[in-house]
């Protein structure tokens, strides 16, 4: 059984993501929380598998540091946002799954995040749409352009996003 936490200042929205996410006998929402802290302490107390959390907050937060923090700790994110950050961001979250969703939506992606937690290739047909998997290793072969993945890279991807100006694709990784 997988267990989520669900990070959504939405009530409404959090009540209807954990109805989906229960409709499967496989899953199970140990915790819900609406901000920062409130989802630090629910991922301490709850240890859960996953966690969908939402990147715009209650209280005018946002769930970048809460990722950050949740992949310090060892818990895997899947975000949930209306927009979508324009980069990949492997380094704090499996993917980015966008809203509106529908409950198949939700379930598919659910099912291509546990296949990644439990290191199974994926072998359903076809992911959703609005569901973006972020490749933890890129092709080899061909540089890959933006920012190096690193703390500090982090949070200049963070700013971006936040200001809306595109990530830099001047330079390219070297890895």
């Amino acid at each position: 059984m997988l267990r989520i936490l669900i990070v959504e200042d939405d009530s409404q929205l959090a009540a209807t993501l954990k109805y989906l996410v229960e409709d499967n006998p496989r899953y199970r929402v140990v915790a819900t929380a609406d901000d920062a802290e409130g989802a630090i302490a629910a991922a301490e107390a709850n240890d859960p598998d996953l966690v969908l959390l939402d990147l715009h907050l209650a209280h005018g937060s946002t769930g970048f540091p809460v990722a950050v923090r949740l992949n310090e700790m060892g818990v895997p994110c899947l975000l949930v946002s209306g927009k979508a950050p324009s980069f990949p961001m492997p380094d704090v979250a499996l993917g980015c799954l966008v809203k509106p969703f529908t409950a198949d939506e939700v379930h598919r992606s659910l099912a291509m995040a546990e296949d990644l937690l439990r290191g199974r290739e994926t072998l359903r047909p076809k992911p959703p749409q609005n569901l973006t998997i972020y490749d933890v290793e890129p092709a080899q072969d061909v540089p890959e352009i933006g920012f190096i993945p690193s703390r500090r890279s982090l949070w200049t991807r963070i700013d971006h996003w936040l200001s809306g100006h595109p990530a830099s694709r001047t330079s390219p990784i070297a890895r």
